[in-house]
């Protein structure tokens, strides 16, 4: 119980300096520095900088010009200090995997909320998530299952890729399957992938209806050639199979 509760917290914590790469990272400023207003350029002061209850304290808006707050700040903090959790409660008993997860965890947060922001994944995340990956098949579960795991999964992604002319998925996510290939292996990352391709067709075709029936006040509906970014399907997809052992394989 202990234990949880403080990686819930060094989650929080976590996931607020996350928030900080996911802005800066690509626009020229560095990491240091203190954090202001994006409309207003107000310094913020610690107690408006406090995981999550800041954002709720200030009911998502700005002390100084009342502007809005982005719900990615208290969403990647909350996913973070969850995932956290979970992979403690996962890998109780597995000290080198826990760990290792711990240091994984971060990368992907900041992959799905860079891509969802922009569409389009960063290579130093990725090729970090690569390099953690190659870490874990060559020290930590060396084997030829990962090998093949990426193998597999980057060859037929990477053929979806050339034979679309990279209409119909980016190389980034050809990149990203690699490492969960190596991490999970052949049957884990095949069945990670279909579960990537179910939800996010399932959640395409519920966009796309709300769209149509125009339920809610989007500033722009989704269609059939709107483009969703692939990396958070893949990642939720990778997190189920790994966190809960999800299989949809019949084999």
């Amino acid at each position: 119980m202990l234990e949880t509760t403080v990686l819930l917290v060094l989650g929080l914590l976590i996931g607020s300096f996350l928030n900080v790469v996911i802005l800066r990272y690509n626009t020229g400023r560095s990491l240091g520095g203190r954090s202001g207003c994006l409309s207003c350029n107000k310094r913020l002061h610690w107690y408006e900088l406090l995981p999550v209850f800041s954002y709720l304290a200030q009911k998502g808006k700005c002390r100084g010009c009342a502007s809005k707050i982005s719900i990615q700040y208290p969403l990647v903090e909350v996913s973070t200090a969850i995932l956290f959790a979970l992979v403690a409660w996962r890998f109780a008993d597995d000290l080198v995997n826990l760990i290792f997860f711990l240091l994984v965890i971060p990368v992907l947060v900041v992959l799905v909320a860079y891509d969802t922001k922009h569409k389009i994944i960063p290579n130093f995340f990725v090729y970090f998530f690569i390099f953690l990956a190659l870490v874990k098949v060559l020290l930590i579960s060396p084997g030829w299952d990962g090998w093949l795991g990426g193998l597999v999964l980057a060859g037929f992604l990477g053929f979806l890729w050339l034979v679309s002319s990279g209409r119909w998925l980016g190389f980034g996510d050809v990149k990203l399957v690699l490492g969960i290939g190596l991490i999970l292996g052949w049957r884990g990352g095949l069945s990670a992938l279909c579960l990537s391709v179910w939800i996010g067709a399932a959640v395409g075709l519920i966009l796309i209806f709300i769209g149509r029936a125009k339920l809610f006040r989007f500033q722009k509906y989704i269609t059939m050639k709107s483009e969703l970014p692939f990396a958070p399907f893949l990642v939720l997809g990778f997190l189920l199979n790994l966190l809960f052992s999800i299989n949809v394989l019949p084999f």
